[in-house]
């Protein structure tokens, strides 16, 4: 899988970016070729013996993903034996948590619809080679200096078959879990992606997390405040999952999306309730929401070109002791952390 790699020495660490579900990312030179870069170092601890199996599933899909809305991993480098391994990716200037969090107004509707358009071809792609990334939030979504959108963070992804396998249910930060996750369904989708897409649609449009739950049981009142209370009639398999038998969940006969979203056109009101409905198989695929008309309109998505221009915060300054990578003190290098959201 591997083939010839290079050593990490060869990189030149700058600052810390940030922290993957399985590693901490750095921005980096290369210093045969001068190109900036994202290093990407793998952890390693979570397994006792062996190669971890999540570093492995994430190399295997990065590999074989070739898609402008996805981040590219350009190699595979190694530190002084093969148990210290770095993804080194393309960088991209920024991510949307940190633009979020620093904006002072919200995006304009036609830089959203540029942003949904783009997450929403990159996720056909995944979808359609059978790819689910399960870890959808703002955090893992990168921009470039050209407003290129970028998913980026496959830590958790998993390839799927049918018929649907078992996976882990507690996937995806709280902010951005589907109601059938919440619930313990045995079986997971592309679903659950799209669960995602339509909490990022309107912590984009909102310029606030659209259901920022503390706990799971908050998080499925949040999103009974919003949909109304989930049943059997819109929901056939409601009250077959696990959790369903052991909660009380609140009782709310009101869709409120609309009062979330007032300025919202009756085809963004629908591409958001498509994306945000209780039952996974009745939800929008990325290919039934690239062809929404919510797109057609005005105001029409802006290029990506045509995206705002805002100040760097993944590009600080070089850290004092910047120097070649060595992997004996890379792990516990002090820096800029993206977005207190990652780790919830």
């Amino acid at each position: 899988m591997f083939g010839r790699c290079r050593s990490v020495s060869v990189f030149e660490k700058l600052n810390r970016i940030g922290e993957g579900t399985y590693g901490v990312v750095y921005r980096a030179k290369d210093t045969k070729t001068q190109e900036i870069v994202a290093l990407k170092k793998l952890r390693m601890e979570r397994e006792k013996d062996g190669f971890p199996l999540s570093a492995l599933r994430e190399i295997s899909l990065l590999l074989n993903i070739r898609h402008q809305n996805i981040v590219k991993l350009k190699e595979i480098s190694v530190g002084r034996n093969l148990e210290s391994l770095f993804l080194v990716m393309e960088y991209c200037e920024q991510d949307l948590a940190s633009l979020l969090d620093n904006m002072k107004t919200a995006f304009k509707e036609a830089e959203v619809k540029c942003i949904m358009l783009q997450l929403f071809h990159g996720l056909s792609h995944l979808h359609q080679n059978f790819i689910v990334h399960r870890d959808l939030k703002v955090s893992n979504l990168l921009m470039t200096d050209k407003g290129i959108l970028k998913i980026a963070d496959f830590g958790l992804a998993r390839k799927y078959a049918l018929p649907l396998q078992s996976m882990t249910p507690n996937v995806v930060t709280l902010w951005y879990r589907a109601p059938e996750l919440l619930l313990n369904a045995k079986t997971q989708t592309t679903a659950v992606d799209m669960w995602a897409a339509g909490c990022i649609f309107g912590e984009l449009l909102s310029h606030k997390p659209l259901l920022p739950g503390r706990s799971e049981i908050h998080q499925l009142d949040l999103i009974i405040d919003l949909l109304g209370s989930p049943n059997d009639a819109i929901w056939p398999e409601f009250s077959s999952l696990p959790a369903v038998q052991n909660i009380t969940l609140k009782s709310q006969p009101y869709n409120n999306v609309k009062t979330r979203f007032p300025l919202l056109t009756g085809p963004g009101l629908r591409l958001m309730n498509f994306l945000l409905m209780y039952d996974p198989k009745k939800r929008a695929s990325a290919e039934e929401c690239l062809n929404s008309s919510y797109f057609r309109e005005a105001p029409m998505p802006c290029e990506p070109a045509l995206m705002p221009s805002y100040p760097q915060h993944r590009n600080m300054p070089a850290v004092p002791d910047a120097h070649r990578f060595e992997d004996s003190n890379t792990q516990n290098h002090p820096g800029y952390v993206r977005d207190p959201r990652i780790n919830k």
